[in-house]
């Protein structure tokens, strides 16, 4: 929060040894109510005592809602736990209200909860705050399903009662048919998947597959997707393997209404199978087996408010305390899912090359001697002669997929003349059009230029930096008059398209399910996606290279992916269909240069005065390295920290420490994010 309020004080109105006039009387047993209250202060991130009213002796249980008074305010909180006595000589306020009687926050999620804001240096408030959803009353008051199971783990299986659960698809990979059998008995595997395209079922029915088998030995199972698109579609695939009444899905996108209701399906104990985005990595799932997560380096899996905690680190630290299995599976290899492998914590399932060969696309670049000897002028066009010739092709058969870098008509603009980017006078945003007959206007606050002139040279003449999905379909559209083009952005976005022959322009990450697969797939704009900055910029160019690529039909079936780039590394590794190899050679070039995920890093970013008083302040381990400060913006600063895993546990207790100092001192607001993606 960027502003603190006025702090607290604790004021003590009653002691539990004796009844005074207008006091409540104490519950008999377990009169101490242990709190934490809902409040992102860092230095009141700790648990308070209250007494239990006899009144509320009932409903005070642990893992409900309640109210207190704190420093003459009444704020909500969780009952963590009853106890008999609280610390001698403490007078205890009584528990003002229970919000409500559903035991929402359990045991296991508490815990999961202080792991995650100690790793994250964050407070406990702001974990729950993502853990649990908003509280809808008509919901708690709807009936129970009249067959409602009361145990844990009610509708599973019982332990050792092996249900028969196909698992084609997990037998394809090498090690996948023994990652099925410990599954089925009641083991915790721990596995990195890269997926086989053209699957039957594609990856929801392979997932589905992994959740059936979990099922089948008694336990429940989390799976973790990035957005409601791939969420509808494994959900279509759970109906067909375990039926809907079996899992809980669990979405924002959903609705507040519908997200309490699955929460408390699980809460209770109706449901042990759990599926949804980010924050559901934190579901009330009892007797977990297993955790799976899609695409783990999907940037929606990022959780963007404090304590900015990763979905793939959740189930991590879940599996690690509650001892289920863990499997991270994508088209693709994150850094971090290549580390594990790496270390041994967990084993790759690799698929078969022959299998892949066969299953996967034909990749052709642009780039190739071969192409360039046959098409020495166009290969550096943006679309090359063979990515005219493979469209020209599959247009016949099927749909084919264009992927562009950025949505709009042309987003960036340059100065003819001298190539200086045109930017607003106003706020120095990039001029762009936003259609073929508009005026350049501002893409950040919307203010025309119609007669802009460069401050550079005085060119006044403009043209293309970048262009757009919306120019792409334009011009696609002008080339095959007798064909139909959708565009598919995230501001438009496309679900799925039929398989009659279409040209469909797509961003990264919103390309449409084609039905049995585009014919040919263009990726486009790859040297603009490599040449910006990062450390990151290779790794996130060869995921969307093959997340679109694993949308063609296999080599067998004809399909082909045309790649318009230079060469480089995500190209190579893409056209190998080799994405491990491409996180290993990462991993190891990052461990030389001491970069993540070789090792931890922390961001202290704030007003200069405060951000350098706290990295100052800190007390690190000698391995720890602080950089700064960097000036940012006109008064912040920057401080980068980079440490070992070996002392994360260290270094982010002492963040902790220090933000408390400084929230107890009323210093101004410094932010704290510890491994954050996009700022190497």
């Amino acid at each position: 929060m960027d502003t603190e309020p006025r702090q607290p004080s604790l004021l003590a109105g009653f002691d539990i040894s004796g009844p005074a006039p207008g006091i409540p009387h104490a519950a008999a047993h377990l009169p101490v109510a242990r709190v934490a209250i809902e409040s992102a202060v860092p230095h009141l991130d700790r648990d308070f005592d209250y007494l239990v009213p006899a009144a509320l002796d009932a409903d005070a249980q642990p893992g409900v809602r309640v109210k207190v008074r704190f420093g003459g305010q009444e704020l909500t909180g969780f009952l963590l736990e009853r106890r008999e006595t609280s610390e001698a000589g403490v007078k205890l306020q009584p528990l003002a209200k229970v919000v409500s009687s559903e035991p929402v926050l359990t045991p296991h999620v508490l815990s999961l909860a202080r792991a995650v804001a100690a790793r994250y240096a964050g407070t406990l408030c702001d974990v729950l705050r993502a853990a649990i959803p908003p509280r809808m009353a008509r919901v708690e008051f709807e009936a129970r399903a009249l067959e409602a199971p009361a145990e844990a783990g009610a509708g599973a299986a019982e332990p050792g009662e092996h249900l028969s659960v196909p698992t084609e698809l997990l037998q394809k990979y090498d090690g996948g048919a023994e990652f099925a059998l410990a599954l089925a008995a009641g083991q915790s595997p721990r596995a990195v998947l890269g997926v086989i395209p053209n699957q039957p079922g594609g990856w929801p029915a392979l997932l589905a597959e992994v959740v059936a088998e979990t099922r089948a030995s008694g336990r429940g199972a989390l799976v973790v997707v990035p957005d409601a698109r791939d969420l509808n579609r494994l959900c279509a695939a759970l109906d067909t393997a375990i039926g809907q009444e079996n899992y809980a899905r669990l979405s924002a996108d959903d609705g507040a209404t519908p997200r309490y209701r699955n929460f408390l399906r699980l809460a209770r104990g109706e449901v042990d199978i759990a599926v949804g985005t980010r924050n559901a990595a934190f579901a009330p799932v009892r007797n977990l087996g297993a955790a799976i997560m899609w695409e783990d380096h999907d940037s929606s899996h990022a959780e963007p408010r404090a304590p900015y905690q990763h979905a793939r680190e959740v189930l991590l630290l879940r599996a690690g305390a509650e001892g289920c299995a863990l499997l991270l599976a994508s088209h693709g290899r994150s850094a971090e899912a290549q580390r594990l492998v790496r270390t041994g914590w967990a084993r790759e399932l690799g698929a078969p090359r022959p299998v892949l060969r066969q299953k996967a696309a034909r990749v052709v670049s642009s780039s190739d001697s071969f192409e360039r000897e046959r098409d020495p002028v166009l290969h550096a066009a943006r679309l090359p002669a063979v990515a005219w010739k493979a469209a020209s092709e599959a247009l016949r058969h099927g749909p084919v997929l264009v992927q562009v870098a950025r949505t709009g008509f042309l987003p960036a603009l340059r100065c003819e003349r001298c190539r200086e980017s045109a930017r607003c006078t106003e706020c120095n945003g990039p001029l762009g059009y936003r259609d073929a007959h508009s005026t350049p206007s501002c893409q950040w606050c919307g203010r025309h230029a119609p007669g802009w002139g460069c401050p550079t040279c005085g060119g006044t003449r403009l043209r293309a930096a970048t262009i757009g999905a919306d120019r792409t379909a334009e011009e696609l559209g002008r080339a095959f008059p007798q064909v139909p083009v959708v565009s598919a952005t995230g501001a438009n976005p496309r679900v799925s398209v039929g398989p009659e022959p279409a040209l469909v322009v797509a961003t990264p990450g919103a390309e449409p399910y084609a039905e049995g697969g585009y014919a040919a797939v263009l990726l486009l704009d790859g040297d603009r996606m490599l040449a910006r900055d990062g450390l990151r910029t290779g790794e996130e160019l060869l995921h969307r290279w093959m997340a679109a690529a694993a949308l063609a039909r296999g080599h067998e079936n004809g399909g082909v992916v045309v790649v318009a780039a230079g060469e480089s590394d995500p190209l190579r590794a893409l056209l190998r269909w080799d994405p491990a190899s491409f996180a290993e050679r990462e991993l190891v070039l990052r461990h030389g240069l001491h970069l993540p995920p070789a090792v931890r890093t922390a961001l202290i970013q704030g007003p200069a005065v405060a951000a350098d008083k706290l990295a100052n302040s800190l007390a690190l381990p000698e391995e720890a390295k602080l950089h700064g400060p960097v000036p940012e913006a006109e008064t912040d600063h920057r401080w980068l920290l980079f440490y070992p895993y070996a002392q994360g546990n260290a270094v982010t207790a002492e963040l902790r420490r220090a933000r408390m100092v400084a929230s107890a001192a009323r210093e101004p607001v410094v932010r704290i994010r510890v491994d954050p993606d996009g700022i190497l």
